[in-house]
Parts: C-alpha cells; structure tokens; sequence
C-alpha cells in the first residue's frame, strides 16, 4: 500500500471571510463547489482540485476537539509551511506588492527557481516555487 498525491489541507481560521478572501484574492486560488456540510466553510481550487479547505465553527462531536472548546490555537501547532507550484513570478511579485503583502523571497542554489514565503492572516506560511526559465 502506497501514498498517493496530496489532496488538500484544512485550515480552521480564526476569521473565515477574511482567510477565504487571502486564498483567492492574493494567491489567486478559486471558491468552488462544497459538499452540504454541517458546518460553514469554503472549498479553495488550485488547478482544478479542491486544494485548500477552509473550515467555520463546527459542533463539538465525540472525539474530535473543536476550536473554542477543549482546545485553544495560539498559533498554527507544529505545521510549519504548505508549498504551491506557481507561475508568473513578476506578476506574483507585484500582485503581493499592490496588497501589501510581506513576503521574502530567495532563489534556490543549484536549481535557481524563485521562492517567496508570507504568511496567511492565521500565520500559516505559504510558499510559492516558481521554476527557473
């Protein structure tokens, strides 16, 4: 039994509106099609695939812990990063730039692709690799 591709990562904000608008207004991704859940949230496309799922208050159910119940997130726990392949990096540079959006950028010895790394409003980093032309 092996591992397949990533699917998605969720993300339980601490303001759903404003993560969501972050999502696809700075990065771009795309608010799609959502199961009828229970609980208010978005489903984020990136390329076509439900990427980034973005989760609002939920009940607390037996053996899941829920925010704002047992446990409180100071901070996004031990998740240090998520990476995207992204393209255009000129036009991302001053996408990042017209929102005022910090963020550090480096090339990658050996290869030379771009890396830029920013933070989402929950403090949730965000890297965007764009290949060397």
């Amino acid at each position: 039994m092996g591992l397949g591709g990533l699917q998605h990562y969720t993300i339980e904000p601490s303001d759903l509106e404003r993560t969501k608008d972050f999502y696809c207004d700075v990065l771009g991704l795309e608010n799609g099609d959502r199961p009828p859940l229970d609980f208010p949230g978005y489903w984020l496309y990136s390329g076509g695939a439900a990427t980034v799922h973005l989760m609002g208050t939920r009940k607390p159910r037996e053996g899941i812990v829920v925010r704002g119940t047992e446990k409180k997130y100071e901070d996004t726990g031990r998740l240090d990063h998520i990476a995207f392949a992204a393209t255009d990096v000129e036009g991302m540079r001053k996408r990042l730039q017209s929102k005022g959006v910090k963020f550090r950028e480096s090339i990658v010895p050996r290869t030379g692709d771009t890396q830029f790394f920013l933070y989402d409003p929950d403090g949730v980093g965000v890297e965007l690799n764009f290949p060397k032309n």
